[in-house]
């Protein structure tokens, strides 16, 4: 059960570190023009930078607390925090008639929930 909770973690962590650098680093005009990244369109720059730094934080809250085992229960605390952003993500997606991506928020949003439950 470790293992996998480590290894569900690890590829979290990974798409959240990808999406925090995407979101915190590349220009709003190029990820509006990009498939699933529309949204940003209707949001302020400084709204896309804080959910990227926010992402940043989750993929170090995934890990680092386990890792250096100083207050774990945060990795489940960040894991519940990543459920809300993705029901979020879910929503905005939805509105915009995008499908497919809100099956991949609610796979990691899955995958949220199992770290959540696993990290007690």
């Amino acid at each position: 059960m470790n293992v996998a909770l480590w290894i569900v973690s690890g590829l979290l962590a990974a798409v959240a570190l990808v999406g925090g650098i995407t979101k915190s680093f590349v220009p709003k005009a190029k990820l509006a023009a990009q498939h699933g990244g529309e949204w940003t369109e209707g949001a302020s720059v400084g709204f896309v930078k804080t959910l990227g730094v926010l992402e940043i934080l989750a993929a170090a809250g995934l890990i680092l607390p386990a890792a250096v085992k100083i207050a774990p229960v945060m990795v489940s605390v960040t894991a519940i925090c990543w459920v809300l952003l993705m029901i979020g993500a879910m929503i905005t997606h939805r509105r915009l008639g995008q499908g497919k991506l809100v099956m991949v928020n609610l796979v990691y949003l899955l995958l949220a929930v199992f770290i959540a439950w696993g990290r007690i």
